[in-house]
């Protein structure tokens, strides 16, 4: 039911109306008419019968209170994220790990609250410590009373605080986050989930103002500020996705030169036996592949096929595919690829002969996506070549189907478009020189996220 107004001779009538359907159908019935709606207006009729219904339900007491001014203004704070990452940050043991190291110390305000606040921040609302500070104002966290700012900044020291036993130091020294890493890995290892394969991946952090005395060095920037000191951070993540450390260099560090140094440390802090090494190409170099031989670690890692003629001469190989069902991760189904193993011989720097094995995996639903994607990309290109040549010199996407001819100008390369063809639905992986099961190779293999290398149509990698 609902209120209407309906206009009869040059005056406006207050009705009451049920809604109701006749055979499927909407129908009005006029439950009753009230009055001329000025008459009711000006007489106080209309409210004082909406205040009498209003009587009978809770919302329309509280509106009405509103509009006169009898509500009472209280403090409101949010509980949700607060109680479900607090469960999540005991389970996972970050709590009694962090006040286990704390034990000794005589601090005198709840450090391990002050480092739960900044998380919690940083995962809702990312910033920095003061502004973590702030924005604790508006959620309801257990322990809180006691932090102020220059609490969060001790807590952040603390973190960072240098380790007398400096024993497997990296690039930089160990210190109480390291303690932390170690003791959770250790929580959750037992005899039957030991680590099999560990994920790698690096990115820059770049300081702003004074930021970045010990670490910040002037490098190649992913975030397009090469002008602003920056620190280069590693994540290892396992399998299921769960972080196993982190690890920090100066800005100027080239990522080809961290894999060696954090597979070297993973074996020694976490005592692993035996782990695959999975990375992006980033990390490819042929000093590190020899390492990784040298000392017997598995290994998967994705290649610059698009830009090799060595890898090119592999996705071209003639070893037939086979088919193969590989499950996607976190359990959303599986995916039918069709694989096969090409083993070739490379003539390394030194003159050496090394026995390289790949991985070769072709994925037709991709396959059409790309040749979907390639003939949008030509396509513009020929509208955009109607429009006149120096357009094109900055699209990268673009330029790479482009050749020169003439008097300078532009012109669409046929057999660039047929090279780049070549590589519809494909992938190629490195793989160790040891005869893991194909199958396993792959399955590792699709942990790989590097959107121009390949798995475009894989499962997003695991947050760290």
């Amino acid at each position: 039911m609902y209120f209407r107004t309906k206009r009869s001779g040059g005056f406006e009538y207050l009705q009451m109306v049920e809604s109701h359907r006749v055979n499927g159908k909407p129908r009005q019935t006029v439950v009753a008419t009230l009055g001329r709606l000025d008459a009711l207006k000006e007489s106080g009729e209309l409210d004082r019968l909406l205040r009498s219904g209003a009587r009978l339900t809770e919302s329309g007491m509280l509106l009405s209170a509103f509009e006169k001014g009898e509500t009472t203004t209280i403090d409101a704070k949010r509980i949700g994220p607060p109680l479900l990452f607090e469960r999540l940050w005991r389970d996972s043991f970050c709590r009694s790990v962090i006040e286990g190291l704390l034990a000794d110390r005589k601090f005198e305000f709840p450090v391990e609250r002050a480092v739960f606040l900044t998380v919690l921040h940083r995962i809702i609302d990312p910033g920095s410590d003061r502004a973590a500070e702030k924005w604790r104002s508006a959620y309801s966290i257990g322990g809180m009373e006691a932090i102020d700012l220059h609490h969060l900044y001790r807590a952040m020291a603390w973190l960072g605080e240098e380790l007398a036993d400096q024993q497997g130091r990296g690039l930089v020294p160990r210190t109480n986050k390291d303690l932390i890493e170690e003791q959770l890995f250790a929580k959750r290892r037992s005899l039957f989930n030991d680590v099999a394969l560990a994920i790698f991946d690096t990115t820059s952090l770049y300081f702003e103002g004074k930021g970045g005395t010990t670490l910040g060095r002037n490098g190649h920037s992913k975030d397009s500020r090469p002008d602003l000191h920056q620190m280069v951070l590693g994540v290892v993540i396992d399998e299921t996705g769960r972080p196993i450390c982190s690890e920090m260099w100066p800005g100027n560090t080239a990522d080809v030169t961290t894999l060696i140094p954090v597979v070297t440390r993973l074996r020694e802090r976490f005592q692993l036996n035996r782990v695959c090494v999975i990375a992006d190409r980033g990390m490819v170099s042929a000093k590190t592949i020899a390492t990784l031989e040298a000392e017997k670690i598995e290994y998967i890692l994705g290649v610059r096929e698009k830009r090799s003629v060595e890898i090119a001469a592999v996705l071209a190989d003639k070893t037939p595919f086979v088919s193969l069902t590989v499950p996607k991760a976190n359990g959303r189904g599986t995916l039918d690829l069709q694989v096969k193993e090409v083993v070739r011989k490379v003539k390394t720097g030194q003159g050496n002969i090394r026995r390289c094995r790949y991985i070769v995996c072709y994925n037709e639903a991709e396959a059409r996506n790309d040749a979907a994607a390639r003939e949008a990309t030509v396509a513009g290109l020929e509208k955009a070549l109607r429009q006149g040549d120096k357009s094109l010199v900055g699209n990268k996407g673009f330029r790479r189907f482009l050749k020169t001819e003439g008097d300078s100008h532009f012109a669409i390369d046929p057999e660039r478009v047929a090279a780049a063809a070549k590589f519809d639905g494909k992938y190629a992986d490195l793989a160790a020189r040891r005869r893991a099961p194909l199958s396993r190779a792959v399955d590792r293999g699709r942990y790989l996220q590097d959107r121009e290398i390949h798995h475009q149509y894989a499962p997003d990698l695991p947050p760290a």
